[in-house]
């Protein structure tokens, strides 16, 4: 059984969320109203998994999860408003130590509950076999434990203040012949800081990023990364050329694929497609590049994520002389689709998140 602690002020949603797990027949089930409730049902419960409202009187869920991180670390999916608002919360919840969320309809969720019902149940799955790293809130924890006091973590801190970091100035040159691929899910907000914040300023190709999010996230992940990050940031909402030492973030509810103009290679969001299950699509995308760009000019990243979206795209790229990356099963969060990767003979590279940065940089010096 997975014991599902279900944090939600609203009765109605909390009538809901009970009713789709009840259903699965393996969920041991237990409620709180408010973050003050979930944090006195840790110990006696030992929920696998959490499921967090962000919006809660008494006590806020991001205030909750700070808490559940230092004194009872637990996998937890937060349950966010697709507002701009709520989107910035939910990357603040994912930076403390989230692995993953949900979002409220736009409509009345009791009319929408059953398309959502899939959804939610796979990502709390998936959730519950999560892995935490050993190292998440580590100082806080050992302070804590130790009678000392806690800083408040930087993602309570508002607002968030961007790190101070040299950018080169950008000039057209000759249109880009290379290119990186990356592909993340479940647990890629923190995966893609991880990173990006590794990279120098001056690293010389463009990378192109499918995080499967909402529409109304991919706005604010960019923002925050380009805050993060020496690299330039941004969402993509056009077509734009790609340049080097440029993160082109595929905006959420679309695919993002690369194409060809007389003046060079563009990317540009794309309607999504029904045959793809995930959106952005990393399989589409990395299928784009490949229709535009030479094997050897690409690489291909596969980090945490559930599903196998990329997996196959990837493998061929290998085949045919690219070059790719997957996550470690030590470090992903969830390692589906990475792990598919490996499973498949696709990947290269297979290396803890920390290194992907490094062994970037040894091929990129290298080509």
């Amino acid at each position: 059984m997975i014991r599902l602690l279900i944090v939600d002020d609203s009765p109605l949603m909390r009538r809901l969320l009970s009713t789709v797990f009840a259903a699965e027949g393996d969920f041991e089930l237990a409620f709180a109203r408010n973050g003050t409730e979930a944090l006195g049902q840790l110990a006696a419960f030992r929920p696998d998994v959490i499921t967090l409202d962000i919006q809660m009187p008494e006590m806020d869920g991001l205030t909750c999860l700070n808490h559940i991180m230092l004194e009872h670390p637990c996998p937890v999916v937060m349950v966010s408003s697709l507002t701009t608002e709520g989107a910035d919360a939910t990357l603040e919840a994912m930076s403390l130590g989230a692995v993953d969320f949900i979002t409220k309809p736009k409509r009345a969720v009791s009319l929408e509950i059953e398309t959502l019902a899939p959804v939610l149940v796979a990502k709390v799955r998936a959730a519950s076999r999560a892995r935490l790293p050993r190292t998440l809130r580590l100082a806080d924890r050992v302070r804590l434990r130790s009678g000392l006091d806690v800083k408040p973590s930087p993602a309570l801190q508002k607002p968030l203040r961007p790190v101070q970091t040299a950018r080169r100035s950008r000039k057209v040159d000759a249109p880009v012949r290379n290119l990186i691929l990356v592909g993340t899910s479940t647990g890629g907000p923190p995966a893609l800081d991880a990173l990006l914040t590794r990279l120098p300023p001056d690293f010389p190709w463009p990378l192109v990023v499918a995080q499967h999010m909402p529409g109304s996230f991919t706005g604010p992940l960019a923002r925050r990364l380009d805050k993060l990050c020496a690299l330039s940031v941004v969402e993509v909402t056009r077509p734009m050329p790609l340049e080097a030492g440029t993160v082109y973030i595929g905006k959420g509810d679309a695919d993002v694929i690369v194409s060809m103009r007389l003046d060079g290679p563009v990317v540009m969001a794309a309607p999504s497609l029904p045959e793809h299950r995930w959106h952005p699509s990393v399989d589409r995308l990395v299928d784009s590049a490949m229709q535009h760009f030479s094997p050897g000019g690409l690489i291909g990243v596969l980090m945490t994520g559930m599903g196998s979206d990329g997996a196959q795209t990837m493998t061929r790229l290998r085949e045919q002389g690219g070059r790719t990356i997957a996550e470690a099963e030590e470090s992903a969060v969830v390692w589906g689709m990475p792990g598919e990767l490996v499973r498949r003979g696709g990947a290269e590279v297979v290396t803890p998140l920390e290194q992907i940065a490094d062994h970037l940089l040894d091929m990129v010096r290298r080509s």
